[in-house]
Parts: structure tokens; C-alpha cells; sequence
């Protein structure tokens, strides 16, 4: 067998070798790192908030963040806790009655095909241009991963992000969301320092009320998360743990 037919005959983009947890020595969960509401939000009655028309928003979950063979596994996100946080998010949202939308938003790092400037072009080559990657390796580390998947209902809206750090440039989410008169945006997914961050904010321009669940997102390092988690709930939104979101919202 050559070094092609490998490649070739591989699913995972990069060779799918499960890490150690406890070599990695992560953190199961990043909840004592979210900071408590600043004083700005504690006038706020998040209940009522959360009653209003909502969306959820899931945002790069792919497996490759979670799977051996992403070309993101190696962040150790299968372990820290963001994946059975988002489940319970998304479990609590269904159940609540008012999330009128539900997005499942890819982040592709093979952007090759994307239109992009001289300094998007440089960037994203660093990710992943050295890897010779198949059209099937690709849309594998793309998919949403299984624990999420078998949470999509008929209906619900899977788009992939186009712009560097929001859906909401290039997409049809803006739309989505207008045409369904949501107020509020409940936002997981990875990473907590950009996407998530970069949705926040777009979500505030937009007329929007964004809440973060925290621990159903991460930063690339655990060391980065505490800093983010301050700036985002000091400047865009709340940030609340998912066990919060979940008593907020039941009914």
C-alpha cells in the first residue's frame, strides 16, 4: 500500500490517534471560570428575557474539535465539557416552547474555495495548507458532530459561517432571524475568544439580546477562557453557566 492509498483511504484528515485525558491533565469543565453577572446585568430579570422569541445558535461543534483525526482535536475539546453542556442547552430550549429557531453554524478551517483578502488568504492557508486533504476528509472534519446531529429536527437551519468570525455576514442567518421576529440569541459553540465572541457582538449591532453559555464553549487553551469571559459579559452579553440557562428556561 503507498503513502496515497493511506491518505486516501483515510476518513479523518490527520490520523485519528485518541489523546490521553488524563496525560492532557484539562479541566472537565470550564463553569468556575465564568465570572458572576456584572452589576449592569443583575437588574436585567433573565427569566423574562429567556421567555421571549429566542434562537439558538450552535457554532462550529464539528468533529473536528471532538473527533481523533480533527484537524482541531488536539485542543482536548472532548474532554472539557462544552459538547454535554450544549446537549443540555439544547435540550432545555426545545422544551421551552419559545425558541422559534434553531441554527446549526459550521466554521470550515479547509477555505481554499472561500473569498477571502490578501490577509485571508495568508491565514487560513496556515491552517491547513500543508495537509493534502480529500473532498471526503474535508466534509468530514466540517460535519456536525453526532451528538448534535441526532439533535437537528426538520426545520432548523444548518449554514455554514463565510465571513472570519460571524454568521452574520454572507449568510442567511440575519434573515432567519428577522423573518421569525427573534429577540434574543442563545449562543454555544467553539471558539469562546472568536466566534463566539465575534457572534456576540454582531448580535448587539443587529438589535439583538445575545446570552453565552459558557461552559458549552472554549477557547483554544483553558488560560485563555477567564480574560474572554470578562470582556464578553462586561461589553456584549451574559454569560451563564448551562445548568442557569436550563432553570431560567423551564417552564
Amino acid at each position: 500500500m503507498t503513502a496515497l492509498d493511506v491518505r486516501t483511504d483515510r476518513l479523518t484528515p490527520l490520523e485519528p490517534a485518541p489523546l490521553d485525558p488524563v496525560a492532557l491533565g484539562l479541566p472537565e469543565s470550564n463553569v468556575d471560570a465564568i465570572p458572576p453577572l456584572p452589576t449592569h446585568w443583575q437588574g436585567l430579570d433573565l427569566r423574562e428575557v429567556l421567555s421571549r422569541p429566542a434562537a439558538f445558535l450552535s457554532v462550529s461543534q464539528s468533529n473536528s474539535l471532538y473527533r481523533p483525526g480533527g484537524v482541531q482535536y488536539a485542543e482536548g475539546h472532548a474532554f472539557r465539557g462544552s459538547l454535554p453542556a450544549t446537549v443540555r442547552s439544547v435540550r432545555a430550549a426545545r422544551a421551552a416552547g419559545n425558541f422559534v429557531s434553531f441554527n446549526w453554524i459550521g466554521y470550515s478551517v479547509f477555505r481554499d474555495g472561500y473569498p477571502g483578502t490578501d490577509f485571508d488568504r495568508a491565514q487560513y492557508a496556515s491552517w491547513t495548507g500543508h495537509l493534502d486533504a480529500t473532498p471526503e476528509q474535508v466534509a468530514w472534519d466540517d460535519a456536525l458532530v453526532d451528538e448534535l446531529r441526532d439533535l437537528v429536527e426538520p426545520g432548523d437551519n444548518e449554514l455554514y459561517e463565510k465571513a472570519l468570525q460571524t454568521a452574520f455576514v454572507g449568510t442567511d442567518l440575519p434573515l432567519e432571524l428577522a423573518r421569525k421576529r427573534v429577540e434574543v440569541v442563545v449562543i454555544t459553540g467553539i471558539h469562546l475568544d472568536w466566534c463566539i465572541e465575534g457572534n456576540a457582538r454582531a448580535a448587539r449591532d443587529h438589535g439583538l439580546l445575545p446570552i453565552v453559555i459558557g461552559d458549552a464553549t472554549g477557547a483554544q487553551r483553558p488560560d485563555q477562557e477567564r480574560a474572554a469571559f470578562e470582556r464578553i459579559t462586561n461589553f456584549f452579553a451574559p454569560v451563564i453557566s448551562s445548568e442557569t440557562f436550563a432553570g431560567l428556561v423551564a417552564r
